[in-house]
């Protein structure tokens, strides 16, 4: 299918590693082409290094032994989870341990004041389980729906709220830990600290003298404590020398922001901290940002949670956001921002503290009256702005051009001055576009400019800012040069210029005794080659206006159904990429060996679910993209063979009836078992050209004639019964054997309503089965074909008109214009029919799985609420996003399905008798995956209620 674990090309070192590793890693998690580990290896930030070898691991113990065969061949090794870092620092060229897909192990202490997080979980996850306990994690960066545990500790990333007050290193309880030789130390555990002292003497002692030296040296040492009162991840955390004495806290410590230089983290423990109820947050615009500075400045000693500085170039960049007011973009170009949120224990405390913020800034003029929501569906809306700030200015980017985000602080009394110098800066060194926006409470400022790295010129200049930046935040202001982002490699020759070299020769001492043949991520943190961050930049040619925006953050991967066993959409963008750099090379060989690869890595194996573009802060559809790709792709035959379905739709579909009854004949005579092993066989022989059958097959529905059904109550409703409803049955194992149709006729007439039928209904479709295929003129034609229908049936909107099956309406939505009232099954009886049914709940529990296109079309809360009005207990699990089904790619990829639903059954109980959604297909994957029957809600609101 795709290059996975082919390593002839792998010679030395590597190829021997590969051999030892071999032994208890399976060859599934093993991958070694260009190809595979190009995508494995790509992250947020602006470099790109390709992994020799790319190695899945699942357990510490996996982790120990790939370290104790790393130290003895002295092989170097990266660590990366999420990927979301945006400094080099989860790059390598030479073995990538990849955490993603694991690693999720979550446990909350008593009382919730602690919880312990294995490296994998998302951020948000945590902070979702501690909800219910009024609770939260300290750190709080923009990409906390995507970062990972793991990044989020090794890098101390903060954020908007937490400071240096509830970072990783002011909340981190203990760790367990996996160093250079495979050993594993447990901070926590007594018995652990003793018996890793005695077996690492050396590096004990090492500690300590580093302990003793700085803090009897105490110029230095008081110039660490200054540093570290403002936000500073430069370097290792060298405060932990002045703030501990017990080597192994101060070890612990190290740790925090430590890359993946020092030791693996298999587990933290954080203290968690308060998330307070009420909270109220504006957006203040003043004329200059020297104004909006020193408003920060004045709220420094105000009880403000977070300040968010936003130039007057970030503004440009979201003003036409949901939610942004009208008059930004008649902001004077001198003008800037500041969103200011304050969180309290209770409404009336929050009020005074509004109140008193109003105070502290009203000697600073602002452009506009100050107001401020306390509502979460308000102030949420600017909060997503803010944290979508550096995806959004990359996203107007000139094609080609690469994004730069650099990351300083300034100590607050001198924001302003550092702010307005840092913006001459930029446009100094060719860099107009350039915005700054941060955590101006902190003092700490991103900075965002989009240098054409294929341009020696603009490489000349980038190198120029940065030098003259470096010397600016140090040397004129006594700033760091990283707050949250980590050294990596883009600071790495920067550390001994703001440290000094003595405190610098310290960190390359402490680097030495933890990892003393630099095998641990080296290049990150402390590097020699004054080029290193000008070296190995990523390119980002244009490939197609659909995903030339990406900016490769990653903020789509975790809602992606294949993420876990192919790619995910920043990947495959990122291939898409590359591939466009070879066919402009003109290596003929190379391409077709991509693109034969890329046929199953990421095309065939993605649900084009379109999920990534509800996440992507730049609404992104890499699925658009791949159907697209699929189209441009297809055979003169394959063409010919979907214009002839579209003009004979009620024939083929005629056929695809006959073919269930069929199976279902063939079911019901042989029985489960020798069918399963039939099918299977069959599928084996044809090289999985043939679909897999299970037993959550649909049967053969007959023909039928649908003929318009009065009641007189003057009650109307258009029914569009969707093609797979009037061909796909019930399976054999479902609890009711009606046809779809035949039970949302029931639930109608209950409500008395009269049901009208289009015309010709064999022959109509909305498109979607040719629109997932790529054949996008087909779709088109379909979907003209019904909206031209349903406007004549509906008397061109006067009638609601009802689809069975949510992907169906959601293609129709987004043809169509508003005028038509298009309604999903579960979203009408929400509307109109709730009044006008008695509901009696069932003493049950069932299972809710809403399809990706309800999702998208904002029907989540329907969904649950008419489920919740019919079962005693309803299951809606966790992170179980779209099912991968994918209309009739569950067929035939059922690996796609598999990775989707992968943790669905662990969620639902032993006593769920049923689940219920909103799309045949993706029943059947539910079905299949769970072994509990799944069928449409309208089956269970037809069981639970009757007429009023």
């Amino acid at each position: 299918m795709f290059e996975s674990n082919d390593c002839n090309q792998l010679t030395g070192i590597h190829r021997q590693y590969h051999e030892r590793i071999a032994g208890f890693i399976p060859s599934d998690r093993l991958f070694c082409g260009p190809f595979t580990n190009l995508a494995y290896g790509d992250d947020a930030s602006f470099y790109r290094l390709v992994p020799k070898i790319v190695v899945k691991a699942r357990t510490p113990e996996e982790v120990s032994k790939l370290l104790a065969a790393a130290s003895e061949l002295k092989v170097p090794v990266t660590f990366r989870t999420a990927g979301t870092s945006l400094s080099g620092q989860a790059l390598t060229d030479s073995v990538l341990i990849y955490l993603s897909g694991a690693w999720k192990g979550l446990h909350i202490h008593p009382l919730a004041e602690h919880i312990s997080l294995e490296p994998g979980v998302i951020g948000a996850e945590a902070n979702f389980q501690l909800a219910p306990f009024g609770k939260k994690i300290g750190p709080d960066p923009a990409s906390i729906n995507a970062a990972m545990i793991g990044g989020i500790a090794a890098n101390n990333a903060s954020g908007m709220c937490c400071g240096t007050a509830e970072n990783s290193y002011k909340t981190v309880e203990s760790m367990k830990l996996i160093f250079a030789d495979g050993s594993t130390l447990d901070t926590a555990d007594p018995k652990s600290r003793r018996a890793f002292t005695t077996a690492h003497p050396k590096l004990v002692a090492e500690l300590a003298a580093i302990r003793d030296e700085i803090t009897a040296d105490t110029p230095l040492a008081e110039r660490v404590r200054r540093k570290f009162k403002i936000k500073n991840t430069t370097g290792y955390g060298i405060n932990s020398f002045v703030d501990f004495t017990d080597p192994i806290d101060i070890l612990l410590h190290l740790m925090v922001g430590s890359e993946g230089t020092l030791a693996f983290i298999s587990e933290v423990t954080y203290r968690t901290v308060v998330e307070h109820p009420h909270k109220a947050s504006a957006m203040m615009y003043y004329a200059t940002i020297a104004d909006a500075c020193n408003a920060t400045i004045a709220l420094k000693k105000g009880p403000v949670s977070a300040v968010e500085l936003m130039d007057r170039a970030s503004l440009r960049s979201v003003e036409d956001k949901p939610g942004m007011p009208a008059f930004l973009n008649e902001l004077p170009d001198t003008a800037a921002a500041i969103l200011v949120e304050t969180r309290a224990a209770d409404e009336k405390t929050l009020l005074r503290q509004i109140d008193e913020i109003q105070g502290l800034v009203s000697k600073i003029k602002a452009l506009h009256p100050i107001v401020f929501m306390d509502q979460p569906a308000d102030y949420n809306k600017l909060w997503n702005i803010r944290k979508g700030l550096f995806p959004a200015v990359g996203a107007v980017r000139d094609p080609g051009t690469t994004v730069v985000i650099e990351d300083v602080v300034f100590p607050i009394e001198k924001l302003a001055h550092g702010t307005v110098e840092l913006q001459e800066l930029m446009h100094k060194h060719g860099f107009p576009e350039g915005i700054i926006f941060g955590h101006a409470l902190e003092g700490n400022l991103h900075f965002v400019f989009c240098p054409n790295f294929g341009s020696r010129k603009m490489i000349e200049n980038y190198q120029a800012l940065m030098e003259e930046v470096a010397d600016m935040v140090v040397g004129r202001y006594d700033g760091s040069l990283k707050g949250e982002h980590g050294t990596g490699r883009n600071m790495a020759p920067f550390v001994e210029m703001e440290w000094g070299r003595q405190a610098y020769a310290y960190m390359v001492r402490l680097k030495k005794a933890f990892d003393p043949d630099n095998l641990l991520n080296p290049g990150v943190i402390i590097n020699d080659n004054p080029n290193v961050y000008l070296e190995n930049l990523k390119p980002m040619p244009a490939v197609d206006e659909i995903i030339d925006r990406c900016i490769e953050c990653g903020f789509c991967e975790p809602v992606c159904p294949s993420r876990t066993i192919t790619s995910t959409p920043r990947q495959r963008i990122a291939l898409q990429r590359h591939m466009a750099r070879i066919q402009h090379s003109s290596d003929e060989e190379l391409m077709k060996k991509f693109w034969e690869h890329y046929t199953y890595f990421g095309e065939q194996t993605c649900a084009a679910d379109g999920l990534c573009a509800t996440v992507c802060p730049v609404s992104i559809d890499t699925g658009r993209f791949t159907k697209e790709l699929r189209g441009r792709r297809a055979s003169g035959t394959s063409r010919k063979l979907a214009q002839w379905v579209a003009n004979h739709y009620g024939l083929a579909m005629k056929r695809v009836r006959q073919l269930l009854k069929v199976a279902g004949f063939a079911h019901r005579v042989l029985g489960t078992y020798l069918m399963e092993q039939l099918a299977g066989s069959l599928r084996e022989l044809s090289g999985n050209r043939i679909p897999l059958w299970n037993k959550w097959m649909p049967g053969g529905l007959p023909s039928k004639s649908f003929t318009d059904t009065t009641r007189g109550k003057g009650r109307q409703v258009v029914y569009f019964p969707s093609c797979v409803a009037r061909s796909m049955g019930p399976a054999k194992g479902d609890p009711d054997q009606r046809a779809l149709y035949e039970a949302t006729l029931s639930v109608l007439s209950k409500a008395g309503y009269d049901v009208i039928y289009p015309t010709g209904m064999a022959d109509l479709c909305c498109g979607l089965t040719f629109e997932s295929k790529g054949f996008m003129e087909q779709a088109d034609q379909k979907g003209r074909e019904l909206e031209a229908e349903l406007r004549r049936v509906s008397q061109n909107g006067g009638i609601p008109i009802l689809f069975d099956t949510s992907p169906c309406l959601y293609t129709m939505r987004r043809k169509i214009e508003p005028d038509l009232k298009l309604y999903e099954a579960a979203e009408f009886i929400h509307d109109f029919l709730m009044d006008k049914l008695h509901f009696t709940r069932a003493p049950e529990t069932v299972a809710l799985h809403v399809t990706c296109s309800s999702v998208k079309m904002g029907l989540s809360g329907k969904c649950r609420a008419v489920l919740e009005a019919c079962a005693e207990k309803v299951i809606l699990p966790r992170n179980i996003y779209c099912c991968g089904f994918a209309g009739d790619r569950g067929f035939n990829f059922p690996e796609l399905n598999e990775a989707a639903l992968d943790g669905l059954t662990e969620q639902l109980p032993p006593e769920t008798v049923a689940g219920y959604s909103n799309s045949r297909t993706c029943e059947i994957g539910l079905s299949r995956n769970t072994g509990v029957p799944y069928q449409s809600i309208v089956y269970l609101v037809d069981r639970c209620t009757v007429a009023k």
